[in-house]
């Protein structure tokens, strides 16, 4: 997602900058693919810059603003800080907290941007109107923290929740060995839901890693309601299991096109039948 996020700002006359001290081969090649400009250090990128756009996997959204906030402190400079992560409205206050100053919670919705996509930048907070991102679709909700990230947690419970409950319904399927009878019956009867798991399954175990924390942070949501967060726990399991299948070795950007939703449950199923491994070995 920080990727395409930067590609477009870019494209569209922002400069673009990061940090990628510390980062993978991976990380640094999506930024020089994307043509964002590596600075020494989070000080230097602090004083260089208006906005800060924090865009990380959501289990290390607080530890990215951590870091930042006596950053700031010590150069005193004070960018505009964008917490675009898929996190609970109460750590999105934490983190506002944290970072002590103008901080916008942004709930991004839609795949990573690209041109002639949907993708909306929900934003919220006091600070909301001052966020301009040029390219990019910035839709001001109200002035409050954590109002964004409450439409991020409902709708990611609907389309990613799904996805792990289609995940796990299909994978006990063919272990039972019902795959293939319902497989034709959701066809049948549920042609939309078989499209969409068409287009989902394939890709989320590349994806899984990051979606555990967003599951758990939906959870927390609906936990802080007073809700159950059983179900969305239950989500972040089954992408624990994708995670640990040799599927996501894969990343998004070079995953097999080719796979389609059966062969990803094949090969779920076959993960799910193997022995764990013995870490002595």
């Amino acid at each position: 997602m920080g990727q395409a996020v930067g590609n477009t700002l870019r494209t569209n006359g922002v400069t673009v900058r990061t940090c990628l001290d510390g980062r993978s081969a991976r990380t640094r090649g999506l930024a020089a693919a994307a043509g964002i400009e590596d600075v020494r250090s989070l000080a230097d990128l602090l004083m260089a810059s208006e906005v800060f756009l924090s865009v990380v996997p959501p289990a290390q959204a607080k530890t990215l603003a951590e870091e930042v906030a006596p950053a700031m402190r010590a150069t005193g400079a004070r960018p505009l800080y964008v917490d675009c992560n898929a996190v609970a409205p109460t750590t999105i206050r934490e983190i506002a907290e944290i970072v002590g100053g103008d901080v916008v919670d942004v709930g991004i919705i839609g795949a990573p941007p690209r041109p002639g996509s949907r993708t909306r930048f929900y934003a919220s907070g006091p600070d909301a109107e001052r966020l301009a991102l040029p390219g990019l679709d910035v839709r001001v909700l109200d002035g409050q923290i954590g109002t964004a990230s409450a439409l991020k947690m409902c709708y990611a419970a609907l389309t990613k929740g799904s996805t792990a409950l289609a995940m796990e319904l299909l994978v006990a399927a063919k272990t039972l060995g019902i795959f293939e009878v319902l497989e034709r019956e959701i066809a049948d009867s549920q042609p939309e839901q078989r499209a969409v798991m068409e287009r989902a399954l394939p890709r989320a175990p590349t994806v899984a890693y990051r979606w555990i924390g967003e599951m758990e942070e939906i959870a927390k949501t609906f936990a802080d309601l007073g809700l159950t967060p059983r179900l969305l726990e239950g989500a972040a399991d089954m992408y624990r299991f994708a995670a640990s299948s040799p599927l996501a070795d894969e990343r998004p950007e070079r995953r097999d096109l080719s796979r389609t939703m059966t062969d990803t449950i094949d090969e779920l199923a076959e993960h799910l039948a193997s022995p764990p491994l013995d870490p002595r070995d």
